[in-house]
């Protein structure tokens, strides 16, 4: 077939420009991609292509995608991916958990079963996870079967074996690989064990380095240098190493970015508190940053204005602006305006350490002990509830 003689046009590239470029014309244009289409076509006819739609389910674009990648070691390899497919059945795996592995990792189809997947699979295995539970867990993860067994995955979970303290049936350790499976997946040494060690050196330890672990695993495997300018910034908001609520506002402002906690900071100020007074806030109780702003307005709104708080009240108890407002702060509250109305005590509680009381104490404290009385505060106590869920319906 003769190639035709290429015709070029001149076209601007900037409407506002005199710049202008030679690009092929359209019968050109056509011609080029008349030659560049059939690599799908084959594709999409390969045996590879119809097996993958065949023995996975997957749809023609998935299918098409996987085996223009791996088409040469289909031809190279033909037996594994159903030796792939035979050994996750094996294992418990679904045909939905099978097809997004593959999705998730492709390669798979090509790695060896019985030497690499098999002792992989093996090895969580022996953690906990079996039939249905190991098939979920590495289908949502199933970049750990690509990972070093011997110089990763075993050392790093002995690591975190040891941190998580009274770890019943690894429940915890499962837990920590769900929510960030890149703490086995580096190099134990470069990562793991270097941030254990600065967080120890802090006072984090024991059932707080645990607790840090379960929570912000990601902590554990970020770079050494933004793990110590994290505890900078806690440090310098007034925490010192060794106190036992560094390990919260450690946990708390790498919730948070910047641009975040700064905005609760200027939530709080709408409110008329200075900036120092929020971060003495902050160092009370470090999980209030963690509150929607929603929350934090109707709490503060509501102790300002109805329960009457004064801001200095706040400062010094900041905890109370946790507590839920519709199951306890209202609620509690409500009976108690009750009780003031029908003088049912001769000295009025303090409202704060009756939010802090277990419900069964504030039912009998509060409502089981004025029998002529149960019936109108036990309404006090759920008339809120009643309200909400009349409103919803």
């Amino acid at each position: 077939m003769q190639m035709p003689t290429l015709v070029w046009r001149l076209c601007f590239f900037h409407s506002s420009s005199s710049h202008f470029l030679l690009v092929p014309s359209k019968p050109i244009r056509i011609f080029f991609s008349f030659f560049s289409s059939p690599a799908k076509t084959l594709s999409s006819n390969s045996p590879f292509f119809n097996y993958l739609i065949n023995s996975f389910k997957l749809t023609e674009t998935e299918a098409l995608s996987i085996s223009d990648r791996f088409s040469g070691s289909w031809v190279t390899y033909p037996e594994k991916p159903q030796s792939v497919h035979s050994l996750l059945r094996e294992y418990g795996f679904s045909e939905t958990q099978i097809r997004s592995t593959v999705r998730v990792l492709p390669r798979i189809l090509f790695i060896d079963a019985k030497k690499i997947l098999k002792p992989k699979l093996e090895f969580f295995k022996q953690l906990g996870l079996v039939d249905s539970d190991l098939g979920k867990f590495i289908s949502y993860n199933s970049t750990l079967l690509t990972v070093s067994l011997e110089r990763k995955l075993v050392p790093c979970v002995e690591i975190l074996k040891k941190i998580l303290v009274n770890d019943k049936n690894g429940e915890g350790l499962i837990r920590v690989l769900s929510r960030c499976n890149m703490v086995v997946r580096k190099d134990p040494q470069t990562r793991l064990l270097r941030n254990v060690a600065f967080l120890q050196s802090c006072g984090i330890v024991g059932s707080q380095l645990s607790a840090l672990l379960k929570c912000q695993p990601w902590l554990f495997v970020t770079s050494e240098s933004y793990l110590r300018e994290l505890v900078s910034r806690v440090l310098n908001m007034g925490f010192s190493v060794n106190s036992r609520m560094l390990v919260h506002a450690l946990y708390t402002v790498s919730c948070l970015s910047n641009q975040t906690f700064r905005k609760k900071l200027d939530l709080f100020g709408n409110f008329g508190f200075s900036e120092q007074e929020c971060v003495e806030m902050f160092r009370r109780a470090p999980s209030l940053f963690r509150a929607s702003e929603e929350k934090l307005k109707f709490g503060i709104v509501f102790f300002m204005n109805t329960v009457k708080y004064e801001k200095s009240i706040l400062v010094r108890r900041p905890g109370c602006l946790i507590s839920s407002m519709e199951n306890r702060v209202i609620p509690r509250f409500n009976v108690l305006q009750v009780i003031k109305l029908k003088k049912l005590l001769d000295k009025e509680p303090s409202f704060y350490s009756v939010l802090y009381m277990t419900d069964e104490e504030f039912l009998d404290k509060f409502i089981s002990r004025f029998t002529d009385d149960a019936e109108e505060l036990l309404f006090a106590y759920k008339s809120h509830l009643l309200d909400s869920s009349e409103e919803e319906s």
